[in-house]
């Protein structure tokens, strides 16, 4: 829905906005996503991405056209290393930087999806009275977002329960943007006749999910009317191109998949890790999906995401260190119970969220409405 006009005295300027998300694929594409939306509402908006310097967003962000600058900001590595001596300089430079494009942009608001950049940039904001939103998309809140909760003025959230880690009156259950155009186009009929399921670990791959491919060559080859697309990741394509299950016929391996609206367009089964991107887009398009939660992210907090929906009989859940054994005949189990894959499917798709997207865009346009004070 269009946004009423604002009568504050810089209603009549083009809006500027700020928008932090990056590290990977989950923090990014939902922040460009909330960025394309508010231009289609507001297309005068400027926008201004900061990031964090040598990260993706720093290639993808300009890649979908948004100026971009980067900050010298890492995280905060658990066991002690060197590059943890440098983790005090680098925040209070990148407090000072933060504080300098603010200054020097001016936004009208600052969102934030994830990612070091976003606190830097969030804090120093919230500190100049700058409008300030950030947009939770896990079930299980991060120690950053916890902390930038306190300090920001609304938090945009995917799962119900969040005020055990927000404060209740900041909190907006939105769900998380996906880009609905590309699942429009996968959720139109395919020309699939043969059932397929389709692999893929995130824009990195998964060394987990992979290794239980390579270790599956019998099986696989066994049901050769089953396709495979496997989506590998460029880290581990060269060690995984040549094995023997990436050699059989009814497998196609690849380092990313470019038409992501086609492959999900042909699924029969979906497998992946437990991302909130993932997430949001086998709901949408009411994917049966087995989820492999990563067990090497902050807090654990996949497991929370998946558990979100095996409560619901949403996903079925195999837990990494089992991975090997069970994956790949927990799949061919779901094939094999046509009336299992569709109650997956019509249960996933009852949690999905369509139009969070809007939803955020217009608690961002409000937010900037309602609040008097801006920079300055």
């Amino acid at each position: 829905m269009q946004p009423k006009p604002t009568t504050s005295s810089r209603a009549a300027e083009p809006l500027r906005v700020i928008v932090s998300g990056g590290g990977t694929g989950g923090h990014i594409f939902p922040a460009i996503a909330i960025a394309d939306e508010l231009r289609r509402l507001r297309p005068d908006t400027e926008f201004l991405f900061v990031g964090a310097k040598g990260k993706m967003e720093m290639e993808k962000v300009p890649k979908a056209g948004y100026t971009i600058e980067g900050l010298w900001i890492s995280g905060l590595q658990r066991k002690l290393t060197l590059g943890n001596l440098s983790f005090p300089f680098k925040v209070i430079s990148s407090l000072w930087a933060s504080r300098s494009i603010l200054k020097r942009f001016r936004p009208h608001v600052v969102i934030g999806t994830g990612g070091y950049a976003g606190g830097p940039v969030l804090y120093a904001a919230a500190k100049l009275g700058i409008p300030t939103l950030i947009q939770e998309p896990n079930a299980f809140a991060g120690l950053a977002n916890k902390w930038l909760g306190r300090q920001v003025d609304k938090i945009c959230v995917a799962f119900p329960g969040m005020d055990q880690f927000f404060p209740a009156a900041k909190l907006v259950e939105t769900g998380n943007p996906v880009r609905e155009a590309m699942l429009e186009l996968a959720a139109q009929p395919g020309a699939e006749a043969a059932p397929t399921v389709l692999l893929m670990g995130g824009s990195g791959g998964a060394k987990s999910l992979n290794e239980a491919m390579r270790g599956a060559a019998d099986l696989i080859g066994a049901r050769p009317q089953v396709q495979w697309k496997w989506q590998c990741g460029s880290v581990y394509y060269e060690d995984f191109r040549q094995c023997a299950t990436a050699q059989l016929p009814n497998v196609t391996i690849s380092a990313f998949i470019d038409d992501m609206a086609g492959a999900y367009r042909s699924a029969t089964v979906v497998i992946g890790r437990a991302g909130s991107t993932t997430i949001a887009e086998i709901q949408y398009l009411g994917k049966p999906t087995i989820l492999v939660p990563s067990p090497w992210v902050a807090e654990d907090h996949q497991t929370m995401n998946a558990r979100a929906l095996t409560a619901r009989d949403a996903a079925v859940l195999v837990p990494d260190a089992a991975v090997s054994a069970d994956l790949i005949p927990t799949v061919f189990a779901l094939l094999d119970d046509p009336a299992r894959l569709a109650e997956l499917g019509r249960n996933a798709r009852a949690m999905a969220r369509p139009g969070a997207v809007s939803r955020i865009a217009e608690e961002a346009l409000q937010l900037i409405s309602s609040t008097p004070k801006m920079a300055h």
